[in-house]
């Protein structure tokens, strides 16, 4: 009996790769092995930044609430020391867009801590 091969899901599931390849540079959006290696490792970078883009958006947070409280004459680790100890419930993404965009509400926030 002949080899059966399903080459009706094999050409589908290349199609696919290649699909999802398209626009990358030169040989990798069309050469099926080429393009299998790089989808796979674009794939691992994304997972990786996904984690990194958290920190990144932390640490940018924590370096505009720091700007904000030493225009009040504060350090930032006074700053979330006196925010802990008073039980403010506001998070460092809202403390900074509350320093960056609403100065006056950050203001009364480290008027309520001092």
């Amino acid at each position: 009996m002949p080899r059966s091969v399903n080459t009706v899901a094999s050409r589908a599931r290349r199609k696919k790769l290649l699909k999802r390849t398209k626009g990358y540079w030169g040989s990798r959006s069309n050469l099926l092995t080429i393009a299998k290696h790089t989808w796979e490792k674009g794939q691992q970078y994304a997972y990786r930044d996904r984690k990194t883009k958290k920190r990144n958006f932390r640490s940018l947070w924590i370096q505009r609430i720091n700007a904000g409280a030493r225009l009040h004459g504060m350090s930032y680790s006074q700053f979330m020391g006196k925010c802990i100890a008073a039980n403010i419930g506001l998070d460092r993404k809202v403390l900074a867009d509350l320093a960056m965009n609403n100065p006056n509400a950050f203001k009364a926030v480290v008027d309520s801590l001092k």
